[in-house]
């Protein structure tokens, strides 16, 4: 269907995008967005979809309005759905109405899905509350830019002045001396609480409260710059106490992940949900073998096998595959004993009803080794589905204990072909203060991609690995890393980076 989506994508937070505006980037075939839409929704859309940024930063337009409407309709009269992403939402402040009336115009059907607005979401992620019944009943949105064309202003400062309505003015910055000069003027006490918030709900969220009569000198002092919320009102008084999103432990700390793309999502959401600025930069790629007739053969012999041991979440995805793709189930496994190299692989099993019969506490091969010793390794027949490359120490320390041991590669890990340039970029501009390993692999496909030296360059950023094996790679590059948790875990690595940065 041939329909223009014109979407409001929210103040920035991924997840204050509704489900509706989801389902729709998910079927689209072409995706506008702009400056204030997070780009990280463009992950949704369709491998084939077409993308297109059209700008709209303050100043910069890449694509003035009247060639965006243009595009957006020639999209839809070339039989195209079209998913027009909008910050905030398309009908506050975002010029959704005009497109609107481009698409009636032309005889395109549209629909509106509605979103978060910054002009509450924002405060709220600053503590302030744009109603209170202490301070406020009414709340009024406006604008702080207003169209240069119109002959007119549309604002009566003196209404502003002499009520007592929370204020927010969208895109006003620049404009502040002026904003807070006529409020003064036309009645507002020069004490009253005026606050900024700035890339609201995003990782690089910064606020700062001041009054009406300072707020300008404050603001200039301090660089604020667009984009910026203005809220003027009792209820900025709030904030100190109700401040929740400023607090989180990572806020505006650059992290990046280096896991494979189908591993990163688990370690760059716990970072995320700790105010994180995740820089998603896979070292690897996760593939299925090219022949897989040797699998199906262990498969198939595994009424020889006594202990069936995994060391990641995917040689279990990657095994179980297999058993489907030969027509068997989890009940091919009636009898061994099942052993998890951590909890991740444990509840991936967990997920396909085998509870392992060991899971080692920490992942060394020492002691995993020690553990299936006093389980009665010794002479059994040990198999291993795992990556076609690995390190060798644990198949090597099991047969020197008696074990009788094969490992059977079900997937091989490749060099992700992938630009460091963002990298290096954030590098240069001091907006990365760790980089995490997960493995010997991440960090060896990592220094293939980028130098080592180029990393040396950057001394004040932390080193992050999971595990000890993991650091003996990394010395191997030079680097001994800053931050390693006693608990080998994704969860152990990211606690451990909240205490070290």
């Amino acid at each position: 269907m041939s329909t223009v989506y014109l979407i409001g994508a929210g103040p920035g937070d991924p997840g204050l995008l509704t489900i509706r505006a989801k389902e729709l980037i998910e079927t689209c075939d072409v995706v506008v967005y702009d400056y204030l839409a997070n780009k990280e929704f463009l992950k949704y859309a369709r491998k084939d979809a077409e993308i297109i940024y059209v700008g709209k930063k303050g100043g910069d337009h890449t694509l003035p309005q009247d060639q965006i409407n243009a595009l957006i309709i020639g999209k839809a009269k070339e039989g195209k759905s079209v998913a027009r992403l909008k910050g905030g939402d398309p009908y506050v402040f975002g010029r959704g109405g005009e497109e609107a009336e481009e698409m009636v115009e032309a005889g395109v059907t549209f629909e509106v899905v509605p979103g978060v607005t910054a002009g509450v979401a924002a405060p709220a992620y600053a503590g302030i509350p744009v109603t209170h019944r202490d301070h406020t009943t009414s709340v009024c949105f406006i604008t702080g830019h207003e169209d240069p064309t119109k002959e007119e202003s549309g604002h009566n400062w003196e209404v502003y002045g002499k009520s007592n309505s929370t204020l927010v003015f969208y895109m006003g910055v620049k404009n502040l001396p002026m904003i807070a000069g006529n409020l003064m003027k036309n009645g507002r006490h020069k004490d009253t609480p005026v606050a900024l918030v700035r890339w609201g709900t995003r990782c690089n969220q910064q606020s700062m409260v001041s009054t009406l009569e300072n707020v300008a000198a404050e603001a200039e002092k301090r660089k604020f710059a667009a984009p910026s919320i203005i809220v003027v009102g009792g209820v900025c008084s709030l904030a100190e106490k109700l401040s929740w999103f400023e607090k989180k432990p990572l806020l505006g700390k650059g992290v990046v992940v280096t896991r494979a793309r189908e591993q990163a999502t688990d370690l760059a959401d716990v970072l995320k949900n700790m105010g994180a600025c995740v820089y998603e930069f896979p070292t690897i790629t996760v593939e299925p073998l090219d022949d897989y007739e040797e699998v199906e053969k262990a498969i198939l012999g595994l009424g020889a096998v006594d202990w069936l041991i995994f060391t990641s979440v995917n040689g279990v995805k990657h095994f179980w595959n297999q058993l489907a793709e030969i027509g068997l189930d989890t009940r091919t496994l009636g009898g061994l004993s099942v052993a998890a190299i951590g909890p991740a692989t444990a509840d991936e099993l967990k997920a396909r009803g085998v509870t392992p019969d060991f899971v080692p506490a920490k992942y060394v091969a020492e002691e995993v080794v020690a553990g299936l010793l006093e389980r009665g390794i010794a002479g059994k027949h040990v198999l291993i589905p795992r990556a076609k490359v690995a390190r060798e120490v644990l198949p090597e320390e099991l047969a020197r204990a008696g074990a009788n041991v094969r490992i059977l590669p079900v997937y091989e890990t490749k060099l992700t072909q992938q630009d460091p340039s963002e990298i290096v970029d954030a590098l240069e501009k001091g907006k990365i203060q760790a980089i995490t390993f997960t493995s010997s692999s991440t960090v060896e496909n990592f220094f293939t991609l980028l130098a080592p030296d180029t990393l040396k360059k950057y001394p004040e950023v932390k080193i992050a690995c999971i595990g000890p094996v993991t650091a003996k790679t990394l010395e191997r590059f030079g680097f001994v890393p800053n931050i390693q948790p006693e608990d080998y875990t994704i969860p152990g690595l990211a606690a451990a980076l909240g205490e070290g940065l």
